[in-house]
């Protein structure tokens, strides 16, 4: 409730008496008389703003002890003004506009009777203040709705929330959107349901497609697939994956004539399961044994997956150094590093190779190996995920993917909608499995042939 009081007249002493009307007419000094103006938090602030300074205007004049030779017009307008914006407060009034003017009669020979009446009727609104509606008056998908709102409102990496007051979208929401059924609050897109509805239309405006409403049957499957976890760094929406239990494919290349790299190990990695970094230092072993001493990692078309195996597969190659930062609207909030414990080859010749459809957490390892320059990086610009999202059940069964933080490669470089940069591209027509890359190698004339003896420099 917001309230206007200023004095209307300055008295003489604290002790002065009520006045009479001859006393008045003499220019005696008058008590301290208060304008209150009650507004309702409902108004709209615009509207608020307005009233209060019609108020306020009004009052401010007693600032020079006015005595009854100075007429006060401006009031009586500004309540006026005030009583119309709120005509059905105005039941409110009953007995109390009586005793209003039994108590302002000693003054209406003065000319202040209006003045005076103007006040009562401001003061006696307030019986009739609006109250906002209680828990129970909210519907099952109102409270749902605001069940999504508060997982974005304390999770959300970015607490401008894209600019606007969440707050507020909120009281709009509840007041304007329709959430009779459960299809217009979340908005199933099956079955030509309403597409625009409430949860939906609420994550839309973060212009943050990461952070999205995940439906029943939808939030199952993801909680069910393997290789989902507390942090869901992929998949990319739009993006299809395949789930296996093995995400690494990996074989032996020799190359006829190469000198120092005549065995290069070539390793296929499809997704970052929770068997990820396990299978990858099996492949190391298994090529080791037939002494193999450089290796290429394959991370193309690897939309992520598990963001802690990302930083488990970033260790085997890596035995000191940053792997990513992570950064929430406070700055740096945690630093991940390599300490040596889970190296496997941290000195072996490395190339990793990346497409646009490198993402999440394979642009983690790629960045990682890049800017520590454990690895030359072949390929193109990837897909630029730089933010990291958590999982949250909603009580209906449905759930949410929320933005929580964005990560910063060693070197703090930002990648989101940008991606990890190659240090140099690869043939047009490279192909994207391991025979088709063991060919390239060996066919010095072929059209996707890369130079062995130079594939390891920078």
């Amino acid at each position: 409730m917001a309230t206007c009081s200023r004095p209307l007249f300055v008295p003489a002493s604290a002790a002065a008496a009520s006045p009479s009307p001859a006393a008045s007419r003499r220019g005696a000094p008058l008590v301290r008389l208060h304008a209150v103006a009650i507004v309702s938090i409902w108004e709209p602030r615009r509207h608020l703003r307005a009233h209060m300074s019609l108020c306020c205007k009004a009052t401010r004049r007693s600032s020079g002890g006015l005595t009854t030779g100075h007429p006060i017009s401006a009031l009586p307008r500004a309540i006026k003004r005030i009583l119309s914006s709120y005509p059905s407060l105005l039941t409110s009034l009953g007995g109390n506009l009586a005793r209003g003017y039994k108590a302002a009669k000693p003054f209406l020979s003065i000319g202040f009777g209006r003045v005076v009446l103007g006040m009562v009727l401001v003061m006696s609104v307030s019986a009739a203040t609006y109250t906002a509606p209680s828990s129970s008056a909210l519907t099952e998908e109102n409270l749902l709705f605001l069940e999504a709102w508060r997982a974005v409102d304390r999770a959300y990496y970015d607490k401008s929330f894209n600019g606007q007051s969440w707050f507020r979208y909120r009281e709009n929401a509840l007041r304007n959107e329709p959430m009779n059924t459960r299809e217009e609050t979340f908005s199933l897109l099956e079955h030509n349901c309403i597409s625009d509805a409430a949860i939906k239309k609420m994550l839309s405006t973060l212009d943050d497609p990461f952070t999205r409403f995940l439906e029943p049957e939808k939030f199952k499957s993801l909680r069910e697939a393997q290789w989902i976890w507390i942090f869901v760094v992929g998949p990319i929406p739009g993006m299809r994956q395949t789930v296996t239990l093995n995400p690494v494919r990996s074989r032996m290349c020799e190359i006829p004539g190469a000198k120092d790299n005549s065995k290069v190990g070539y390793i296929k990695l499809t997704t970052f399961n929770q068997n990820a970094a396990g299978s990858v230092k099996e492949a190391l072993q298994k090529l080791r044994e037939n002494n193999v001493k450089s290796f290429v990692l394959d991370l193309r078309n690897n939309s992520g997956g598990l963001f802690p195996e990302g930083i488990e597969i970033a260790k085997i190659w890596m035995d000191k150094g940053v792997i990513v930062y992570i950064c929430d609207s406070q700055g740096v909030r945690d630093i991940y590093e390599a300490d040596g414990i889970s190296t496997v080859a941290a000195s072996e010749p490395l190339v990793v190779l990346v497409n646009k459809g490198t993402a999440s957490a394979s642009e983690i390892l790629a960045g990682a190996l890049k800017d520590n320059k454990r690895a030359v990086i072949y390929g193109e610009p990837t897909y630029g995920k730089g933010k990291i999202q958590s999982v949250f059940a909603l009580s209906d069964g449905s759930g949410l993917a929320v933005t929580v933080a964005r990560y910063e490669t060693p070197a703090h470089t930002d990648i989101d909608k940008v991606g990890v940069i190659p240090d140099r591209p690869l043939p047009a027509s490279f192909p994207t499995d391991e025979d088709g890359f063991c060919s390239c190698l060996r066919d010095s004339n072929s059209a996707c042939n890369l130079n062995a003896a130079q594939l390891f420099t920078r």
